[in-house]
């Protein structure tokens, strides 16, 4: 019997490494090429996102008002157009959308960079000329806005459609390991960016930090560009990809054209029926043309995949101030933590997270994504419980760093539980749907993130911060409940009891 079992593992072994030689090989300077690229444009986004709340928290000191309001504009447009922006992906050509994401974003930040600049040339032009100071801060909060929801648009279509793509045809684990490098430059740019930031505000200036974002902009979005253009142009199941998407717009738009002479001839000659559709009321006429929008079948094809409970989970971790974002960073920066020492803890905090890149392959190939999600998000929930502790420690500088430290720990959790959700969408999502499902998913994460901000406009006193952190414990938990309960629907089962050594002999018995 065990010469049998040995001799099948042998065969299936020598199969697995037979199928393995007839695979094709991905082009290694393409990745590096694809990788350098995202590592850029994820680098100028991660730069933004940590010094726009120090930029608002200087600008309006002791209110996180300004700071929150920024997170609104930004949530919300991402909230409003993220349906819109996955739709317009998947009707236009790679190459379009390239120049689209590119320019517009690093344009945005360009131009956000030089109203900053130019807010803070002028400590006290809020009570010299308040309207100027109000332009300036809109035109920062706009420009912002589109740059991250252009940013959006690269997001969606390099880790959710140019990475699956790159994969195909190969073994399971190439995906994974594309997906946790991607997951690891954009970490590897959150810990170094907000580092570099921190020192150049904490020993040069914020108008030099500032001057810096916009230069970098200036500079990248050409070498960007260039790289990308060199992954397309060099991977061929990335240009016969972009050929099925041209074929697939242009039958939805003949089923279109055909759609409407069907409906349209018919009025025409017949009276009665022309009649019958003129007597409808206003109401309905507009409720119909809202569900024949493209926003509500985006969010109508995002409900009914499979993953739509993962997917449910993974936005609601973004209601949360239990992170290293624009209303901790400023409220830390409001307690008198060192710009520079914020920046190092937001460092270690995506240090922590780089590490789930590398944990993560090795779970998944042993326990599947949909169980290392579960095991991944309750230990990320056992790290918070440190942040929910600090708000009875009375010294401010001792709680601030337990924040600090609970957050950083809990990052490997959460990064884990991420990859784990992004592989179960990849796998399970039909390629029709990626780019519109990667849309609304990333419109209902901004979604969460804009009632963060609202909450943040509502208890704008840093003092209270600790109301923020009891809320934001309670939407993770409620994240973990639904993900559970998703497991349990699909494998009927949490644990497997059985194999817990205590328990062994009584199910034996």
């Amino acid at each position: 019997m065990e010469e049998e079992t040995e001799t099948r593992v042998f065969l299936s072994n020598e199969q697995h490494q037979e199928e393995e030689e007839e695979e094709p090989s991905l082009p290694r300077s393409m990745v590096i090429s694809l990788y350098l690229g995202y590592f850029l444009a994820r680098w100028g986004a991660r730069t933004w996102e940590f010094s726009v709340a120090l930029y608002m928290i200087y600008l309006w000191p002791n209110s996180l008002f300004l700071t929150a309001m920024y997170g609104v504009v930004e949530s919300g447009s991402a909230t409003l157009f993220g349906p819109i922006v996955g739709q317009m992906i998947d009707g236009m050509s790679y190459v379009k959308v390239l120049r689209l994401w590119l320019v517009t974003q690093n344009l945005s930040f360009i131009v956000a960079g030089g109203a900053v600049v130019a807010l803070l040339v002028v400590p006290d032009l809020k009570s010299q000329n308040f309207p100027v100071f109000a332009t300036l801060v809109v035109l920062t909060n706009l420009s912002g806005a589109i740059g991250v929801l252009s940013t959006l648009a690269g997001t969606v279509l390099i880790e959710r459609d140019w990475v699956v793509v790159m994969s195909e045809g190969h073994s399971p684990a190439v995906l994974t390991r594309m997906n946790s490098v991607i997951r690891g430059i954009d970490l590897s740019s959150k810990l170094l960016s907000p580092v570099i930031t921190g020192l150049i505000i904490s020993f040069v200036s914020l108008r030099a930090s500032a001057i810096t974002f916009a230069a970098w902009a200036t500079i990248t979005v050409w070498i960007e560009y260039w790289l990308f253009i060199s992954v397309y142009n060099g991977v061929p199941a990335i240009v016969q990809s972009d050929e099925r998407r041209s074929l697939r717009s242009s039958q939805s738009q003949a089923e279109e054209t055909d759609s409407a002479s069907s409906f349209y001839v018919p009025l025409l000659h017949e009276e009665e029926s022309y009649r019958n559709t003129q007597s409808r009321s206003r109401i309905l006429r507009i409720l119909e043309r809202i569900s024949e929008s493209s926003f509500v079948s985006a969010w109508r094809n995002y409900l009914n995949q499979e993953i739509v409970l993962p997917g449910v989970s993974l936005a609601l971790l973004f209601f949360t101030v239990l992170s290293f974002g624009t209303l901790m960073t400023a409220t830390l920066e409001w307690k008198g933590i060192p710009t520079y020492i914020i920046g190092i803890g937001r460092g270690i905090s995506a240090g922590v997270g780089l590490a789930a890149t590398v944990l993560y392959p090795l779970m998944q190939s042993r326990i599947s994504p949909l169980r290392t999600g579960v095991w991944s998000f309750w230990s990320q929930w056992t790290c918070l419980l440190v942040c929910v502790g600090s708000i009875w420690v009375e010294k401010e500088k001792i709680a601030s760093y337990m924040l600090m430290a609970g957050v950083a720990a809990s990052r490997l959790g959460l990064w884990m539980f991420d990859l784990a959700v992004i592989q179960q969408m990849q796998d399970l999502v039909p390629e029709s749907d990626r780019c519109v499902v990667g849309g609304v998913q990333n419109s209902l994460q901004s979604a969460l993130d804009l009632m963060a901000n609202l909450l943040g406009i509502i208890v704008s006193n840093p003092k209270d911060f600790w109301m923020l952190t009891l809320i934001s414990f309670a939407t993770v938990s409620l994240a973990g409940i639904l993900y559970t309960i998703h497991l349990y629907r699909i494998r009927k089962h949490l644990f497997h009891l059985e194999k817990i050594p205590l328990l062994n002999n009584f199910f034996a018995s």
